[in-house]
C-alpha cells in the first residue's frame, strides 16, 4: 500500500489509504484563504437575468478562486476583473473554429480583437468537446486553427492554445490504469496531443462523476462519487487504491496519455460539478449532494495531495458552474449547476468564500434517490454525455452555444451503436460501477 505524502497544513488522508475512512475537518492556512491558482469556475451564459459585469467581480473576488472559463469572449466582464489577480480560460465556440481554420489573417483578426490585455489569460480553447460534438466538419479543421491561433499570439505570450474534450474520447477505463484513447479518433486527436507536447499546453477535459451516480444509485456508488468514506478499490494491474472517482477518471487520463507517449502533457480538468436541485427521475441531485461534491472536491485540491498515479500534485480545476442558467432545456439539473444565484447568494456553501469559514469535509448518510426507479447492476444506461446545438439569445445579442457538459437526450444515438461505444461514452458510469461492485 502506497502512502501519499500530505501537506500538513491540511489534515486530510491520502486517497488511497484505507484503514481510516474518517475526514477530518480541513484546516487551511492563512495563504490558502487567498486565490488558488488550481481552482476555478465556469462563467455560463445561457440566462437572461445575469448579473452586472461588476457585480460578478466582485463576487469572484470575495472568493479563493483563481480562475475563470469564459466560453465565448465576454469583454464587460473582463474589463470589470482587470487587477483581479483572476486568470481567464478564454473559450472559442465550436461554430468559430472554421472561421479560425481558414487562414492565419484570419485567427489574427480574432486574437487582435478577443483576446484581453488588461488580464492574464492561461489559456484559449478551441472549441468545446468537438470531437464528439456531433459535426464531422470540425474534427479536420481543429489542429489548423490551433496553429493559426498559437501563430497570432504576441511575441512573448505564455498563453497556452489547446481544446476541450468530453470523457468520451476514452475507450478503456477500467481499471484506470487501463486508460485509453478511442483509436476511432487518432486521425484527429493524435495532431493534437503532439502540439499540445510541442508547446508546453494542456490536455483539458470534462468528467462528472454525478452522470456516473445517476446510472448507479446505490449509496455504497454515491459514497465513492461524493469523496466520502468507502472501502476503496484497489486498481489489479497497477496495485493503486481509489476511494473517490475524481481520481479514478484522472488517472485513466492520465494513463491515455502516458500511453501515447505524453507523460510530459499536463491534465486541466475544465469542467466538473453537481447538481443541486433536479426533477423527479433525476437521483442524486440534492443540495447536500452538491455541498458535498464540491466541497469534498475543493478540500482534496488543496490538499494537494494528488492521485494515486500522480501523488503530490493538484490538477487544475474549473467547477461548473458560477451560475444557475435559467434558459437551459433539458431536464432541472441542467438549470441547477450553480454555486450561486443569479441574485449573487450561495446556492451552498462549497468552501471558497475569503470571509466566511472553511467548509469542513461533508460527510453524509446517503439519502435514497428522488427516482423510485433503481437500475439494477450491470444494466446498460440509455443516454450519454454530450454537448447541445446553440440557441440564439444573449445580453450581446449573439447565438451562445449551450455550456453545459452533459444531459440525457431522449433517444440519444451512440457514435457506434454497439457495446464498445456504451463503454465509450458512459466510461465513467462503467468505471465508477466497477469500483464499488466489490465493496
Amino acid at each position: 500500500m502506497v502512502h501519499l505524502h500530505v501537506n500538513k497544513r491540511v489534515t486530510r488522508r491520502p486517497p488511497q489509504i484505507m484503514r481510516s475512512c474518517i475526514h477530518d475537518h480541513f484546516h487551511l492556512a492563512p495563504s490558502q484563504e487567498a486565490s488558488q491558482s488550481f481552482i476555478g469556475v465556469n462563467y455560463g451564459t445561457i440566462a437572461d437575468n445575469l448579473p452586472p459585469p461588476a457585480s460578478t467581480a466582485s463576487l469572484l473576488m470575495s472568493t479563493s478562486i483563481g480562475k475563470l472559463r469564459l466560453y465565448e469572449p465576454q469583454p464587460e466582464l473582463v474589463a470589470a476583473l482587470a487587477g483581479s489577480n483572476i486568470s481567464i480560460l478564454l473559450g472559442i465556440p465550436n461554430g468559430d473554429v472554421p472561421n479560425l481554420a481558414s487562414s492565419p489573417a484570419a485567427a489574427a483578426s480574432w486574437a487582435a480583437a478577443n483576446i484581453p490585455t488588461t488580464v492574464p489569460v492561461s489559456a484559449i480553447s478551441v472549441g468545446n468537446e468537438l470531437l464528439n460534438s456531433g459535426d464531422p466538419t470540425l474534427a479536420p479543421q481543429l489542429l489548423p486553427a490551433m496553429q493559426n491561433l498559437l501563430a497570432a499570439l504576441p511575441a512573448g505570450s505564455t498563453t497556452k492554445i489547446s481544446t476541450v474534450h468530453s470523457m468520451a474520447v476514452l475507450s478503456a477505463s477500467d481499471p484506470p490504469s487501463s486508460g485509453a484513447f478511442h483509436p476511432d479518433l487518432a486521425g484527429s486527436l493524435d495532431p493534437v496531443l503532439d502540439f499540445l507536447h510541442q508547446n508546453g499546453a494542456p490536455f483539458m477535459i470534462n468528467p462528472y462523476p454525478y452522470f456516473a451516480y445517476a446510472s448507479d444509485t446505490r449509496p455504497e456508488t454515491l459514497a465513492f462519487c461524493l469523496f466520502q468514506p468507502n472501502a476503496g478499490r484497489v486498481d489489479a494491474v497497477s496495485g493503486l487504491t481509489y476511494t473517490n472517482m475524481f481520481d479514478a477518471q484522472l488517472d485513466a487520463i492520465r494513463a491515455a496519455l502516458d500511453a501515447k507517449g505524453y507523460g510530459d502533457v499536463d491534465i486541466v480538468i475544465a469542467e466538473t460539478g453537481w447538481p443541486y436541485k433536479g426533477d423527479a427521475d433525476e437521483a442524486g441531485a440534492t443540495v447536500d449532494n452538491a455541498k458535498a461534491y464540491t466541497s469534498n472536491l475543493v478540500a482534496h485540491l488543496r490538499s494537494q495531495a494528488g492521485t494515486p498515479r500522480t501523488p503530490g500534485k493538484s490538477v487544475d480545476t474549473y467547477i461548473f458552474a458560477l451560475y444557475d442558467e435559467d434558459l437551459k432545456g433539458g431536464p432541472e439539473s441542467e438549470r441547477s449547476f450553480g454555486l450561486y444565484k443569479t441574485d449573487l447568494t450561495a446556492n451552498y456553501d462549497a468552501g471558497l468564500s475569503k470571509t466566511g469559514s472553511t467548509a469542513a469535509p461533508t460527510i453524509l448518510t446517503p439519502s435514497p434517490p428522488q427516482s423510485t426507479l433503481q437500475p439494477s447492476r450491470g444494466a446498460t444506461p440509455t443516454g450519454f454525455c454530450q454537448t447541445t446545438a446553440a440557441v440564439p439569445g444573449s445580453t450581446q445579442g449573439q447565438q451562445v452555444p449551450l455550456s453545459s457538459s452533459c444531459y440525457i437526450p431522449a433517444g440519444a444515438v451512440p457514435r457506434r451503436a454497439d457495446a464498445g461505444t456504451w463503454q465509450l461514452v458512459w466510461f465513467g458510469v462503467l468505471l465508477c460501477m466497477a469500483m464499488v461492485a466489490g465493496m
